[in-house]
């Protein structure tokens, strides 16, 4: 009898191998045809790959602690102010206003940083801090973007905001 229950093992461990083959060739299959048929956009892939890079553990989030359109006062006469922007964490401030025209901002302490605007899909806009930490950019933002600032060693991303 444990002649029959040990063929009956083997038999059973050898389907189970067998169907993890299959299951794993068909995987496979559908995989391919995916790629193919219905391809995942650079876009997109790009954006994926931005978002896993916000997730890195060195990063620290700058949390917006001032925005004028909440926390403002309206200037009499002022059709259309500049939105202005605080985020801080752990000793460092970014000051953001935002225009028409674009992006200007300043980082304290003061120093030299790379920053770069994050807008989903689009191309990262490429800014940089001079040594008063003061940064510009042409083009506004449309859309929600955040801000992420490498400083030496240090990465620094800000909360996202819409424009």
């Amino acid at each position: 009898m444990s002649d029959l229950n040990d063929d009956r093992d083997e038999h059973d461990e050898r389907d189970e191998r067998d169907g993890e083959l299959h299951d794993g060739l068909l995987e496979e299959e559908l995989r391919q045809a995916a790629a193919i048929l219905d391809p995942v956009p650079a876009e997109l892939r790009r954006t994926a790959v931005d978002a896993f890079v916000l997730h890195d553990l060195d990063a620290r989030v700058a949390e917006l602690t001032f925005d004028s359109l909440v926390d403002g006062i309206p200037v009499r006469g002022e059709t259309d102010p500049p939105r202005m922007l605080t985020f801080q964490s752990d000793g460092v401030t970014v000051d953001v206003e935002v225009t028409a025209e674009g992006l200007i901002g300043q980082l304290l302490p003061p120093g030299p940083a790379g920053i770069e605007v994050l807008s989903g899909p689009r191309e990262h806009a490429r800014l940089t801090a001079d040594d008063m930490g003061r940064f510009t950019g042409e083009a506004p933002p449309a859309g929600p973007f955040a801000l992420r600032l490498r400083t030496g060693r240090e990465v620094v991303v800000t909360e996202w905001l819409r424009a």
